[in-house]
């Protein structure tokens, strides 16, 4: 076992977690609300410290960053746990797995310095921590992001946001970008949805952002929850207020877990979020689940001069030079946007992995 960070004691036995916003008081024997976080003894520990449940190699592109590096490959790994309990989550069997009534811990004990060596001997760019949810397996990812910077691999996390401004301060030497999830903006129903607060995630965000990190955001459009026009432009209008360069990816909302009976978005409504996106000023909105659509490419925001072709989540051309739109020569928003070396191109890519 690992001794959790940022916590404190209440009492001799009992602990507060300070972790994530719900910061669980947690008594002996007892576990947070992720599932993967236990009092024992009056310390509390991470059970997930070196447990990784699912471990692959990817595009970057396919974990919705289009805007950090493309076209290389990332080590995209999680455990199980997650501190919220989303409805329609896709990976519930992994998310949800510690809080069943047997409380179970899966997966290969890979310690940081091997999760290193495996992205270093498959010549991945960057390590994406993802899948479930990032913040529960904190101190794995903290030492993982600590050893692969001084590697020189970047570190990215795919996250709900939840995270507090002291989890937030402590991964920021090792943190490069950040996709986060805006799932909605009414406050009542984001907490129906998702057993969470909404305020949280748009601190988060305006955090990130001060902090200099580079971040995306991506929302599911779930019928009947956040798909009328007023609910999408107040996310997009958040956004165009940090900043009009963050990237917001649209995505269809597919049935899963406790909403298999839901119907699915329909393509109208992934199109009208896009383009409301687009009416508020966003430069970069892009529209994912349409096949045959342009609307995963990059535009100039300033000539629209395609910079990157993709097809899906796909790239097939990048045309950017020394960082710029090759037509009108403003600069392209975003991290080493150049093609990469054909050096990079050759990457081993093995079968996706779920280790048990």
């Amino acid at each position: 076992m690992h001794e959790a960070m940022l916590y404190h004691k209440l009492t001799p036995e009992d602990v507060r977690c300070d972790l994530c916003w719900h910061r669980c008081r947690i008594k002996p024997g007892r576990r947070g609300r992720c599932g993967v976080r236990g009092n024992i003894g009056g310390t509390l520990y991470t059970l997930v410290f070196d447990r990784v449940a699912s471990l692959t190699i990817d595009p970057i592109e396919k974990h919705a960053f289009f805007h950090f590096r493309p076209g290389t490959y990332a080590l995209a790994l999680a455990t199980v746990g997650c501190n919220w309990r989303c409805r329609y989550c896709a990976s519930y069997a992994l998310s949800q797995m510690p809080k069943g009534p047997h409380g179970r811990i899966i997966g290969r004990r890979l310690p940081p310095e091997e999760i290193v060596k495996t992205a270093l001997t498959h010549r991945c760019y960057s390590l994406i921590y993802t899948y479930t949810e990032p913040t529960v397996f904190f101190e794995l990812v903290f030492e993982t992001a600590r050893l692969g910077s001084a590697h020189g691999l970047r570190n990215l996390i795919v996250t709900n946001g939840y995270l507090t401004p002291a989890a937030l301060r402590m991964l920021r030497p090792y943190l490069d970008a950040a996709n986060v999830d805006i799932k909605g903006f009414d406050e009542r129903r984001h907490r129906w949805m998702c057993g969470a607060r909404r305020r949280p995630v748009f601190e988060c965000l305006r955090q990130l952002k001060d902090m200099g990190v580079w971040v995306e955001v991506t929302t599911p459009i779930i019928p009947g929850h956040n798909d009328s026009d007023a609910e999408l432009r107040a996310i997009a209008e958040f956004l165009a207020s940090l900043s009009y360069s963050i990237p917001w990816h649209v995505s269809a909302f597919f049935p899963a877990y406790k909403m298999k009976e839901h119907l699915p978005a329909a393509i109208e409504a992934v199109q009208r979020a896009y383009m409301i996106g687009r009416s508020v000023g966003l430069h970069y909105v892009y529209c994912h689940d349409l096949p045959g659509s342009a609307c995963t490419s990059t535009f100039c925001p300033h000539c629209r001069t395609v910079l990157i072709e993709r097809a899906g989540s796909t790239l097939l051309a990048n045309r950017i030079v020394h960082d710029r739109c090759p037509q009108c020569g403003r600069i392209a928003d975003g991290v080493e946007m150049n093609p990469i070396p054909h050096s990079l191109h050759h990457v081993i890519t093995p079968r996706a992995e779920q280790p048990t």
